[in-house]
């Protein structure tokens, strides 16, 4: 087995205002943007989006307005990409055209799949160029300059294939911050689905041993961060194109900051040395936001 270099095995530091606790500093404002500079990179996530219907298309307008003041290099989805059942039949109204000014900008969509998305999709979507994912269900992304890798994973069907893949791809990568995305949650406080012990037990001990710092997902239809787990930063951004209102269990042990109130997705922006991100929602409203750091 590999060593991992320093960059990989910094440990994760956790800031909050007027206290140090386990690993986001958050800072109250109501400003959309997150600053950029050429140095770092900038992308946003969405889940459960596909819909093709009024509160999609809300989320993908207010996107691109952000977008057209500070470009995004890219969006990253965590699964249920197309409503109903996944199928091809569905690109265009429920992706192509919500989208349609991210794909006039030769805006990358990177995607990972949904339950949804697997009913009769999986080969429709894993095909499809607009979601680049080359025929594959699990894949990894590097970003940049190498610094960020983002282990996009199926995991409505984690078997022993793709944690082979998985181990040897967290195993053997030299990224500074180690993603993953699924679409089921290891850690949610949602009323519906809540967090998925048996993908955790598959999925968390890779997290620790290979460095991973911070996981997306979706499947629960609101916005939560996490407290960290592991020293792990886990996210839930699975309301982009549908609500489920009032689903947060708010007396959750894990629940940091949660939203379910409206539709959202998630701002990121990454260099070598912290992680900024807000989660936004569909009124333009900054509902969470803050600060991961590498030290």
């Amino acid at each position: 087995m590999r060593k991992r270099n320093d960059s990989i095995t910094r440990r994760q530091a956790i800031f909050s205002i007027g206290a140090l606790t386990a690993g986001v500093l958050i800072r109250p404002s109501s400003a959309l943007g997150i600053s950029s500079s050429d140095s770092k990179t900038r992308f946003a996530v969405i889940g459960d989006f596909g819909t093709g219907e009024d509160d999609q298309i809300a989320i993908a307008r207010l996107m691109h307005d952000l977008h057209t003041r500070t470009p995004f290099d890219f969006v990253l989805t965590v699964g249920d990409n197309i409503y109903p059942n996944g199928s091809g039949k569905y690109f265009d109204t429920n992706f192509e055209a919500p989208f349609k000014n991210f794909l006039n900008d030769r805006v990358p969509f990177y995607a990972a799949l949904g339950n949804h998305d697997v009913e009769r999709g999986r080969q429709d979507q894993m095909q499809y160029p607009l979601f680049n994912m080359s025929g594959q269900r699990y894949y990894s992304v590097r970003k940049g300059n190498g610094f960020a890798e983002f282990f996009i994973i199926d995991a409505t069907d984690v078997d022993s294939t793709q944690m082979s893949w998985l181990e040897n791809a967290l195993m053997t990568s030299r990224a500074v911050w180690k993603v993953a995305l699924s679409h089921q949650s290891l850690y949610s406080s949602g009323k519906k689905h809540g967090s998925n012990e048996k993908l955790r037990k598959q999925l968390e001990p890779l997290f620790i041993r290979y460095g991973v710092k911070v996981a997306f997902s979706g499947h629960d239809h609101f916005y939560e961060r996490t407290k960290p787990q592991n020293d792990i930063q886990y996210f839930v951004t699975g309301a982009g194109g549908q609500i489920r209102r009032g689903n947060v269990d708010l007396k959750s042990p894990i629940r940091a900051a949660s939203y379910d109130t409206d539709n959202s997705f998630m701002l990121i922006e990454i260099d070598d040395r912290e992680m900024s991100f807000k989660a936004i929602s569909e009124t333009a409203q900054t509902v969470d936001q803050g600060i991961i750091k590498q030290v």
